[in-house]
């Protein structure tokens, strides 16, 4: 299939991609750190929602102001940069629907798909650095669009469209575990306030199936934090031994990532020992790391846009107790379980003949005991995996089959708070036509290799083991 002749190529060229998609988006988009796809991605995007939809389309990006930290650094909402690429605050989009089959034009006389943006303000930009505007000369070959107005009239083509149309399509709101709330409701009140005689539709369900199946760009922006990510890692590897403190590993990771171009991270970084170790998304940092105790270091970098979402379990001292590594050998046999049935129809269900969660549960509950002998299913609290790409949980239904194309996290785990003894091993596979690859294969993940890291790593620096401090010359 041409799908997967893609996929193969994109594979064995992810460098070379990412450079020419560097090449041919920094100089149109100067101010931005991340590379972008070309504009003709994001178009064939508009296109296939256009299609799919029965009502105009309107989105709104993040305004910037959703957030008044002093650190905090601007980046799109997900679905509106999905389908634009636009990285500025304060922008929004309308798309109607395709004509139908035979149809050379509707009583709508304006353009099909329109970019809104704020203003040229040069006081404002005294300050943040030129933004892209409805009335630079080259707006239309920078972002794509055809039409790009002033986000001031945004309003004004609503309520044209409204004399033609019964129905809108936008993302309606709903509770979720990072947010995005607000920023939906704002909308809906705007659209309802605007042109309250119509009805709204949810659009969010299109466009987040569309976003399941990497484009070879986005695969290339993933491999690329993945990689990244995984430098940390092995740093961190190198770096740990007993008194040091948690954010001190976490902040040598952020660095790796960093100094190799990550824009940010996809997540804040999870590096829990001992106790913090059975902590799922631990990540105050805070901890004196002991001698003896174990770290689940999860931590991703993102890169474009897209995270990578990576997670190691190392021994403090270089040696992985025999419990430890009892319990580590549990969760690393558990994942090489769901690799042996990782394959396109599969899925992250909790139940049924094609589940690769119940795969791995059912590993975890047949092997090893808990201090008072009874099975280890019950320290096993998550779901074993999901779906990355520009959030770190992307969207993809755990119970829709996996395709070729989709790139996913197989992640068991065992958290056991009365033995301080929590052991996570995550890795990030991309879906073929046949099985899978595995992207994160770089960072080993077998017990004794870890050791073997640890240990070269501490004799490199003068010590016995990772837990010693340098000799002095």
């Amino acid at each position: 299939m041409k799908l997967a002749t893609e996929f193969k190529s994109i594979a064995a060229r992810p460098a070379l991609l990412v450079i020419i998609l560097a090449c041919a988006s920094n100089g149109l988009f100067a101010q931005q750190r991340r590379d972008r796809e070309p504009n003709e991605v994001y178009a064939a995007r508009r296109a296939k929602l256009a299609a799919q939809a029965s009502s105009p389309v309107v989105l709104w990006g993040l305004t910037g102001r959703e957030e008044f930290s002093q650190a905090y650094i601007f980046t799109q909402e997900d679905n509106f940069y999905y389908l634009t690429g636009h990285n500025e605050e304060e922008a929004g989009l309308i798309v109607l629907p395709a004509l139908k089959a035979g149809q050379s034009h509707d009583a709508w006389d304006s353009p099909r798909e329109i970019l809104f943006l704020p203003a040229k303000n040069p006081q404002k930009e005294k300050w943040n650095g030129v933004r892209l505007s409805p009335s630079d000369p080259d707006i239309s070959a920078r972002t794509g669009f055809a039409s790009v107005q002033p986000f001031t009239e945004m309003r004004a083509y609503v309520e044209k469209l409204a004399k033609l149309y019964p129905n809108f399509s936008t993302v309606l709101p709903y509770e979720k575990e990072n947010g995005g709330y607000p920023h939906e409701k704002a909308v809906v009140d705007w659209l309802q306030l605007a042109v309250p005689q119509t009805k709204l539709k949810d659009i969010r369900g299109a466009v987040e199936a569309m976003r399941a199946v990497k484009s070879p760009g986005e695969l290339a922006f993933l491999k690329k934090a993945i990689d990244l990510s995984l430098d940390a890692h092995f740093e961190a590897m190198k770096m740990m031994r007993p008194g040091l403190y948690e954010y001190q590993v976490a902040a040598k990771m952020v660095e790796v990532h960093a100094m190799g171009g990550s824009e940010a991270e996809g997540y804040a970084p999870i590096v829990g020992a001992g106790p913090n170790s059975t902590a799922l998304h631990y990540d105050k940092l805070a901890r004196k790391i002991a001698d003896g105790d174990i770290i689940v270091l999860d931590v991703g970098a993102q890169f474009s846009g897209y995270s990578a979402d990576i997670t190691r379990t190392l021994p403090a001292n270089g040696k992985f107790t025999s419990r430890q590594r009892e319990i580590y050998d549990v969760v690393f046999g558990a994942q090489n379980a769901v690799f042996s049935a990782l394959k396109p129809g599969m899925n992250f269900c909790k139940s049924g003949d094609n589940s690769l969660y119940k795969i791995s549960y059912d590993y975890i509950n047949s092997h090893g005991k808990d201090l008072h002998g009874k099975r280890l299913g019950q320290y096993y609290i998550h779901g074993l995996g999901h779906h990355i790409g520009l959030n770190v949980h992307d969207p993809g239904e755990s119970c829709k089959p996996l395709a070729p194309g989709m790139v996913v996290t197989v992640e068991p785990g065992i958290y056991i708070p009365e033995e301080n003894l929590g052991v996570r091993i995550e890795d990030d596979v991309l879906i073929t036509e046949t099985g899978f690859e595995l992207l994160s294969k770089r960072l080993p993940s077998e017990p004794a290799e870890i050791e073997k890291i640890m240990a070269e790593a501490a004799h490199s620096a003068g010590t016995g083991r990772a837990g010693e401090q340098p000799k002095p010359d």
